[in-house]
């Protein structure tokens, strides 16, 4: 049993990490995308964004040199990725559903990750294990673990309860949005009752990452348990295989779409890009976009005045 758990647990690892590099990957070699040019932009001068601002304020700016504020973009994204700062603002019912569960699943990934630095500084440093440090770490992990698991199940009921009943999400959601909000409820709730039920003296949660780093093959594992943490591994598979890698996608969201205002000024490479992207030839059947019959070019769509082509 124990080598099956160990076996999938690695293997949906690998898959989670090389999927999800993918996914960059791709996302990174997307062409261009429309830059909304909406300011202000985050990386801008403190004193430019609190009114608005952006660098072609300054007089002859593409003479200028480039400065970009890193600490401004952290600023903005940590309280966006962490506590879903957009949504609370926009759209704080749906926030109360939200926020439980992506929240959630940040303290079962710290959880895991204390607990796998913690096995291998016992693996380097035998000492360590035994130590009262290591004692408060653990304990530190079981309650991050525990509070994970509950805000996660929560919240997805709570989301899939929103996408059944509210008219207005009723209409765009697909039976994959239900289908992946099931599979966290299973997995994590069978992981949740495994830990719950396993008999006294049975492996904890940092006792299990240490086996699976050593590959102990002597632990073991009750059958509940091993099925949580083998539902739970798919499920970590399963993730960036599907639209849920938004959480990847995100960072380019930002970075490559809503902040990207590079002037084109001495970046030939993006220029040549740009004059390339103007040859190819939308589908989209918009009367503004296309007349029946004909396939222009973005060149020749970017160069047309629809009011005017209206008026013939």
């Amino acid at each position: 049993m124990i080598v099956v758990v160990y076996s999938v647990v690695s293997a949906a690892a690998l898959v989670f990490v090389a999927a999800g590099v993918a996914k960059a990957v791709s996302f990174a070699r997307t062409p261009l995308h429309l830059r909304w040019e909406l300011y202000p932009v985050p990386h801008e001068a403190p004193e430019r964004v609190e009114h608005g601002g952006s660098y072609f304020e300054q007089a002859e700016w593409w003479r200028q040199p480039r400065r970009s504020n890193l600490w401004g973009d952290v600023r903005f994204m940590v309280p966006e990725i962490l506590f879903l700062h957009g949504l609370r603002t926009f759209n704080r019912s749906l926030w109360f559903r939200s926020f439980p569960f992506h929240f959630g699943l940040y303290l079962l990934a710290g959880t895991l990750a204390l607990l796998f630095v913690t096995a291998v500084a016992g693996r380097l440093v035998p000492g360590v294990a035994a130590g009262t440090a290591a004692e408060i770490l653990r304990r530190l992990a079981a309650a991050s673990g525990i509070t994970g698991l509950v805000l996660a199940i929560f919240g997805a009921i709570g989301l899939l309860h929103r996408r059944l009943t509210d008219p207005a999400l009723r209409v765009s959601t697909t039976p994959g949005d239900i289908t992946n909000l099931l599979f966290f409820i299973f997995a994590l709730g069978l992981l949740g009752l495994g830990y719950a039920k396993r008999p006294a003296g049975g492996p904890g949660a940092s006792s299990l990452v240490a086996g699976l780093i050593s590959w102990d093959l002597k632990m073991e594992a009750p059958p509940l348990l091993a099925a949580g943490i083998v539902a739970t591994a798919l499920l970590v598979a399963y993730i960036p295989l599907t639209h849920m890698a938004h959480f990847i996608a995100k960072y380019f969201t930002y970075h490559s779409v809503r902040w990207d205002d590079e002037p084109l000024v001495h970046n030939a490479k993006r220029a040549a890009e740009l004059a390339g992207y103007l040859s190819f030839r939308p589908t989209w059947a918009a009367g503004h976009i296309r007349k029946p019959g004909e396939t222009p070019t973005w060149g020749e769509v970017v160069a047309t005045n629809p009011a005017q082509e209206t008026r013939r």
